[in-house]
């Protein structure tokens, strides 16, 4: 599959919604800001036609229900971004409340690779997340394969990457569950993690960027993840070595 046929997804893991919650507007005015000459100003219908939404602010705050936002999209077959957010029953970790889930595709395409940090930093400040990740179609395979369930036994990851404990399954909400190509930690999500250690961190942190509300977005590597590719696997199982609190393998 070629770059130019896959596209780049972005999501974010945040509190559940509240009553009169600015949150969703403030994740769509970013992605606009984050791709120039983007407008997210369609909807689409059950039968799957898009919908004009000339005054798609009101619309959208009048349709933020099911602790959710609905479909938004631009009108460009050759270059769809679109970005909806659900209300995941599930929390981040053991016994925690629902979340929210924000979900973002754009081709992955240069466009889309020159402003992927921006999008992911966008819409993890706007839905004020505690973590998430930006990383290429396909890649969502590779990581369900490295939740451990209690019927593996043995359980073998492919690549060599590493057993993760179920989502459902952990105790701390704020450590993200899997690394992605780009990863955003909120300010209390690396303090879980133990990032940034200036003696160890350095090649990370000449790719990261620091979010206005004390967050990072990490990037693993300078292309997109490829596990094809050996630097990318030994860069992404390095950062698995460093991070073992991800997943919750072990204490930071």
């Amino acid at each position: 599959m070629t770059t130019a046929q896959r596209t780049l997804l972005v999501i974010v893991h945040a509190p559940a919604l509240k009553d009169h919650d600015d949150r969703p507007t403030a994740v769509v005015h970013a992605m606009e800001r984050a791709l120039p000459g983007l407008c997210l100003v369609w909807t689409m219908s059950e039968k799957g036609d898009l919908i004009a939404l000339p005054r798609r602010d009101e619309w959208f705050a009048a349709s933020t229900t099911n602790g959710g936002f609905p479909f938004l999209c631009n009108d460009d077959d050759n270059h769809l971004v679109t970005v909806a957010g659900l209300e995941n029953p599930n929390g981040l970790a053991a016994g925690s409340p629902p979340h929210l889930e924000v979900h973002a595709d754009l081709p992955l395409d240069a466009a889309g690779i020159a402003g992927a940090v921006d999008v992911l930093a966008g819409l993890a400040e706007g839905a004020r997340a505690v973590w998430g990740h930006a990383t290429p179609s396909g890649y969502g395979g590779i990581v369900a394969q490295q939740f451990r369930h209690p019927s593996d036994e043995p359980h073998v990851p492919p690549h060599g990457l590493p057993s993760l404990k179920l989502p459902w399954d952990k105790s701390t909400p704020e450590i993200p569950h899997f690394l992605g190509w780009l990863n955003y930690w909120s300010g209390a999500a690396a303090r879980a993690i133990g990032f940034p250690d200036l003696a160890r961190d350095a090649d990370l942190l000449s790719r990261a960027r620091r979010t206005a509300s004390g967050g990072w977005v990490v990037q693993l590597t300078d292309a997109p993840l490829d596990l094809d590719n050996p630097a990318h696997l030994d860069a992404l199982l390095r950062a698995y070595e460093r991070f073992p609190a991800i997943g919750e393998r072990s204490a930071p």
